[in-house]
């Protein structure tokens, strides 16, 4: 029986989502959500993008080192994933753009799985 904290870790959560079809890797930039595919480089603006779900991960020693995983989906499908630090130390950029998606009503409740 697995550990309900190892199967909790960010690279199983990842790997996961890998196999059910999130491969792309997402960064913000300017207020768009980029593709981080450097031969056919997409963006997207917020009413673009759904959040299908979302993962947060405290860290091991400190429970102030958090992080958030989001799984989400284009309009053109494209499926992938995002990280930021949660908190003090997070991607203002990531966070306020994923906030907009959120405001539009753009997410779904576990859909995925």
């Amino acid at each position: 029986m697995q550990d309900k904290e190892e199967e909790r870790s960010l690279v199983n959560v990842e790997r996961k989502l890998s196999q059910d079809g999130f491969t792309a890797d997402f960064r913000v930039t300017d207020g768009r959500l980029h593709t981080m595919d450097t031969e056919r480089d997409k963006s997207y603006g917020p009413n673009e993008v759904t959040i299908v779900d979302f993962y947060r991960f405290e860290g091991e020693s400190d429970p102030d080192d958090m992080s958030i995983l989001y799984a989400l989906e284009t309009t053109d499908g494209v499926r992938g994933t995002i990280s930021s630090a949660y908190g003090t130390y997070g991607d203002s950029d990531a966070l306020e753009f994923l906030k907009q998606v959120e405001d539009l009503g753009k997410n779904l409740s576990k859909s995925h799985k």
